[in-house]
Parts: structure tokens; C-alpha cells; sequence
């Protein structure tokens, strides 16, 4: 019997790798998470918007200087056999633009970029964030839409250790792109849509 569209096969194993993922059609909705596929369902258009206002102003600061590139989900990031991830944003510095590869980036970006969901802020705040900091990311965003609040992490000795929070109003500044900070109010300023002829509310 066929599966519907919407499904994809997978074959049943207790661990998956990288291999594994590989065969997965492109745009599965899925991260290799600790060997498990875990499905990362569309996020709501609230947090697509606080994706398009860090990452634009994050390229408008990066392109201007010259300092490397600027990526966005869906991108795969390979750390190890069982963690490929598809962080939100990241930036990959100009001297290591090498870790691009056709499929897939091959390493640690310099700095990566967050929104928390429901479905996969367990991830991004535990296992996820263990494994960027093991593997050298040397700075995490985490922006959370429930409190309209921005960390900034460092890493320093394989670990993560929160540097900065602001919640609702101030700004954040990033320590390894100098001159780049943002107003957290900016980021989760309500956007008014038309839900019904006659009405308008603010996605969340």
C-alpha cells in the first residue's frame, strides 16, 4: 500500500548516521538528533518573521564588512556521524567559508542562531546546544518568542556560558562580530495581518 504524500518511509533502527539522512528526500523534515530522526514540523509564521529580522540585519552588518557568509535554515550542519542539525541562522567566518561543502556544512559555523518552537526548544536549548559548544561554535543565540527575550552564549572550554539576556526591551551585542547588536523589541515587534476581511491580529 502507497503512503500518503505527505509521509515518507523510513526504514525502523534504533540508531541512525549521517548515511541514513543522507537518503532522505530533499526537504524531509527531519534533524539527526543523537541517531534519531527527529521532525522538525513548519514553523509558525511569527517565528519565520524574528528569523527574516535577525538574519537581515546579521547579512546587512556581515556583507558590509566583508566578513563571511551568512546561511539560513534549511541548511544541513554535520557535526558527527549521529548530529546533523539545521540551525535557523548561521554565520560562517571569511577564513573558514572552506566548511561549505555541496551537501552540506562540514564543521562548526562561528556563530549560530536559534528561535524557539514548541517542538524543538527541548533540542535547542539541551542536546543541541551541548553539541555546538563540543564542537566549537563560538557563540549561540537563542531568541524565545513566549518572553521576547535574547541570550548570547560563549563557548569556552567546550562548554556554553550565558554572557548576555534581555527580555523585551534593550539591546544584545555579539562578542566575535564586532559593532553588530540589535534591539530585542525590534526583533519581536507585533506585525498586524489580515486574518479575516474587516480584522487583523498579531501572529504569536
Amino acid at each position: 500500500m502507497s503512503l500518503p504524500e505527505n509521509e515518507i518511509a523510513i526504514p525502523q533502527k534504533e540508531v541512525y548516521t549521517y548515511d541514513d539522512y543522507a537518503l532522505l528526500p530533499e526537504g524531509a523534515p527531519y534533524q539527526l538528533i543523537g541517531g534519531k530522526l527527529v521532525m522538525t514540523p513548519a514553523p509558525s509564521t511569527f517565528h519565520q518573521i524574528i528569523c527574516a529580522r535577525i538574519q537581515g540585519k546579521l547579512y546587512n552588518h556581515v556583507n558590509e564588512k566583508d566578513l563571511g557568509l551568512v546561511l539560513f535554515s534549511p541548511i544541513d550542519v554535520y557535526f558527527e556521524e549521529k548530529e546533523t542539525y539545521q540551525p535557523d541562522i548561521i554565520f560562517i567566518a571569511k577564513d573558514r567559508l572552506h566548511i561549505i561543502k555541496s551537501a552540506k556544512v562540514t564543521g562548526a559555523p562561528d556563530l549560530v542562531v536559534e528561535i524557539l518552537s514548541p517542538s524543538t526548544g527541548y533540542y535547542d536549548l539541551k542536546k543541541k546546544a551541548r553539541i555546538y559548544a563540543k564542537h566549537g561554535v563560538k557563540e549561540y543565540w537563542i531568541a524565545d518568542p513566549e518572553d521576547t527575550s535574547i541570550e548570547v552564549h560563549t563557548g569556552q572550554g567546550g562548554r556554553f556560558v550565558l554572557n548576555q539576556r534581555v527580555e523585551g526591551e534593550g539591546r544584545v551585542r555579539s562578542l566575535i562580530l564586532e559593532g553588530f547588536e540589535v534591539q530585542v523589541k525590534d526583533i519581536f515587534a507585533p506585525l498586524d495581518v489580515v486574518t479575516e476581511p474587516g480584522t487583523t491580529a498579531a501572529p504569536r
